[in-house]
């Protein structure tokens, strides 16, 4: 059943990064999955040891959530020893997080105390799932300008137009779309435009194709790789051939997310939130 009024194929791509999306932003799902690919699986002790945060009674719903979307693979080797381990679905997930750190450093507005990376992963997690993001983000960069209305007929349709407003709104607010006033076509924001990296990515490993096709993503990617493409390029996994820039031989073996720091054991600066309004600094 389409979800948009978008073709078929561009439906169906909203709809699985709109799925993929949902699996990874709620509280901490990041976070256990980064401290699950810092080794052998875990016992739920050695687990919940890198957690500490996680009051009791937090951790276990979470690895059932994360378990239930194929994240997480529980292993009973007998009644009193179970480990949890980041399944291969979850490991080629998390090159696509130093692309958001990239675009949230770029884009997002500046604290007056810099974030840890994870922290900024999350606050552009949140920002890429409100209610029809997805959808519009793909419409504005098809479209390119569009109207209120002309834009709701794609993106609920046979819903009553006002009905993208609030959605629309939100995302005039985190800055992520811009217009001229009232009345005006919307388009995509330098930050929409921004995150094409993120989000040609995450719709390649939605699809479960190699991270290396997102620069030939039909929307979002581009046919000669930008900056932050080459970026991400150059930290694909080892066997996971560009089909852009070659990147340079690495003789650093160390995962992705801990080159980049993605991952403290220390308790989080702050609670997660919703980004204040305001949108990305400029």
């Amino acid at each position: 059943m389409a979800l948009t009024g978008l073709p078929p194929d561009t439906d169906a791509d909203v709809a699985r990064v709109t799925e993929a999306l949902a699996m990874i932003t709620p509280r901490w799902s990041v976070r256990i999955l980064l401290a699950l690919n810092a080794g052998q699986p875990l016992r739920y002790k050695e687990l919940a040891a890198k957690v500490p945060w996680l009051r009791d009674g937090q951790l276990a719903p979470k690895l059932k959530q994360l378990c239930d979307t194929g994240l997480v693979e529980r292993t009973e080797h007998n009644p009193r020893h179970v480990t949890y381990g980041a399944t291969d679905r979850a490991t080629t997930l998390l090159p696509v997080l130093p692309l958001i750190v990239t675009w949230a450093e770029q884009y997002l507005e500046k604290p007056e105390q810099p974030l840890p990376a994870i922290e900024q992963v999350e606050d552009s997690l949140t920002l890429l799932t409100r209610r029809h993001a997805a959808a519009i983000l793909w419409v504005l960069k098809i479209r390119g300008e569009v109207s209120g209305p002309a834009l709701a007929q794609e993106v609920i349709p046979g819903s009553y137009w006002t009905n993208v407003y609030p959605a629309l709104r939100q995302l005039v607010d985190d800055g992520l779309v811009a217009t001229n006033g009232n009345g005006q076509p919307y388009r995509l924001s330098p930050a929409g435009e921004g995150l094409a990296p993120v989000l040609s990515a995450l719709s390649a490993w939605s699809a479960g194709q190699p991270l290396a096709q997102a620069g030939q993503h039909p929307v979002w990617g581009s046919a000669q790789a930008a900056p932050g493409q080459r970026m991400w390029l150059s930290r694909l996994p080892r066997g996971q051939a560009p089909t852009t820039t070659p990147a340079p031989a690495r003789t650093d073996q160390t995962p992705v997310w801990q080159r980049t720091a993605l991952f403290s054991h220390a308790t989080p600066s702050r609670p997660l939130a919703a980004l204040p309004t305001g949108g990305p600094r400029r």
